[in-house]
């Protein structure tokens, strides 16, 4: 009797609980005693596992009839819909539930190479420690952002008409320059397409695309991206329709008209301003270290851009005096205590600075071996002229016809003479610089009466000295990865 009475219980039940969950029927039928498993189950047992199987019970049975079963238990009211929208939107459940993907990103994203690291990468510095160490310094300084854009092969060959002879604007010991259009941006562009054997190499390749990045001045020229695509070096640059300094002051060609004296002098204030920018703007201070005429390019209106930073070097930060590094650049512009210490500082480029004022003044070549022994050398021509105000008029430039004003040459031997002081010290700041030639280039300005220039020591370095002291500088602080010589003449921009 009792049997058939838990049977029918057994049945009351399943049937409400088939209604739910058929799943659950074996097990409910289990807890309510049905199915035989009653009556062979203790009272001691059911009695210890009452608590728990009541407790699973209300569990499994909001898990299957979930609404039903919580509004049986806890009436629907306005109170009870406000807590459990709070417990369902609560900010630490939505962190839970996102915090594992967000972190995944975080983690992802640090995972992906920046435009530098692949560039550091794809131009193969691995043979070099040294190398690796200038590319990071660089990297960091520019928080690994690159704002230059990466050219195809085949968009720079299609752009220069695969790279022509009639698009040629100039070669020298890096390789060659070409012009180009892109028909997407409706640009004109100069492509500098470097030798594999030249004389810029990987480092200085590295060194130009993440220089020019970082640096951005009206006096600097714009860097429009790069290509490493089939094992090339390719440089690409805004357009300079006027070419370069050297083009229109010392490789004049026989239907070109001379630069006027104000024109040169305008020249000289932008390069002086570019020079600035670098020196006591950037931070840390970058010292170019290439300065000459080649490097020098004219827009339209014929202001100044400095270019070519492929040699440019980090200036020294905090209590440092100097950089100590290999004997790079060209010979007839280093600055002699650059030359004989390897010691480099922004005193040695105010000494190219006076070099290039010089050229400018006179429309002779830092070196010209086509001269006299004695006349080969610039600053040597130059240094027992400075001692004479007499044969001052004498160094200007015979193609200016004495168009020019008598107190502002005066004025711009000054300061040139000041500039090419044997003593890095006694040079003035570039800031100075631009200051004086500023006044020079405006044609309504006239310069004091009592302005002379300072007599220069012209340094006594030869060729094979000067090539000595490059080899032999200081190689424990040495930090650059490849050789290179201490002159290198002929070289174009």
């Amino acid at each position: 009797m009792g049997l058939l009475s838990s049977a029918s219980r057994s049945c009351c039940c399943c049937s409400w609980v088939r209604g739910g969950c058929a799943s659950c029927c074996s097990w409910i039928r289990g807890f309510c005693g049905g199915g035989g498993g009653g009556a062979t189950t203790s009272a001691q047992d059911t009695a210890a596992s009452d608590a728990k199987k009541r407790k699973k019970r209300k569990w499994v049975v909001r898990g299957v009839f979930g609404k039903a079963a919580r509004e049986a238990e806890e009436p629907l009211t306005l109170e009870t819909m406000k807590k459990r929208k709070s417990a369902a939107t609560s900010p630490e459940l939505e962190k839970n539930k996102w915090g594992t993907k967000k972190n995944w990103k975080k983690k992802k994203g640090k995972t992906q190479p920046t435009g530098l690291a692949s560039l550091v990468k794809e131009i193969s510095l691995e043979n070099s420690t040294r190398n690796r160490a200038a590319a990071g310094e660089i990297l960091r300084i520019g928080n690994h952002n690159i704002p230059s854009r990466v050219f195809t092969f085949r968009q720079l060959a299609d752009a220069t008409g695969s790279f022509s002879p009639e698009n040629l604007l100039g070669e020298g010991g890096f390789g060659r320059v070409y012009k180009g259009f892109i028909p997407d941006t409706k640009e004109v562009i100069a492509v500098k397409q470097l030798d594999k054997d030249g004389l810029q190499g990987n480092r200085e390749f590295l060194v130009e695309v993440l220089m020019l990045s970082l640096l951005h001045h009206p006096n600097l020229v714009t860097l429009l991206g790069y290509s490493t695509e089939c094992d090339q070096r390719i440089l690409v640059y805004e357009f300079m329709p006027l070419g370069s300094l050297q083009d229109h002051l010392l490789d004049l060609t026989p239907n070109s008209s001379p630069l006027s004296w104000h024109t040169r002098m305008k020249i000289a204030v932008g390069a002086a301003r570019g020079m600035e920018y670098l020196h006591e703007i950037a931070n840390p201070p970058v010292i170019y270290r290439d300065l000459k005429a080649s490097n020098i390019l004219l827009d339209g209106g014929f202001n100044a851009k400095l270019s070519d930073f492929g040699l440019a070097k980090l200036g020294p930060v905090g209590d440092k005096s100097h950089v100590t590094t290999r004997v790079m650049g060209t010979y007839g512009y280093c600055a002699p205590e650059y030359a004989m210490t390897g010691k480099l500082t922004k005193m040695s480029d105010i000494y190219s600075f006076g070099v290039v004022l010089l050229e400018i003044i006179t429309g002779r070549r830092a070196i010209d071996t086509t001269k006299p022994t004695r006349e080969q050398i610039l600053v040597h021509w130059a240094a027992p002229l400075f001692r004479e105000k007499k044969k001052f008029v004498k160094m200007a430039d015979p193609l200016l016809d004495m168009k020019f004003p008598l107190k502002g040459l005066y004025q711009a031997l000054a300061i040139s003479s000041m500039c090419l002081q044997e003593e890095a010290s006694s040079r003035p700041l570039i800031s100075d610089v631009v200051t004086a030639l500023t006044f020079l280039a405006d044609p309504n300005y006239d310069p004091p009466d009592d302005v002379e220039p300072l007599p220069i020591k012209a340094p006594n370095l030869g060729r094979e000295n000067s090539q000595k002291e490059a080899e032999g500088g200081d190689n424990d602080n040495d930090e650059e990865g490849e050789e290179h010589k201490g002159e290198q003449e002929g070289e174009g921009s």
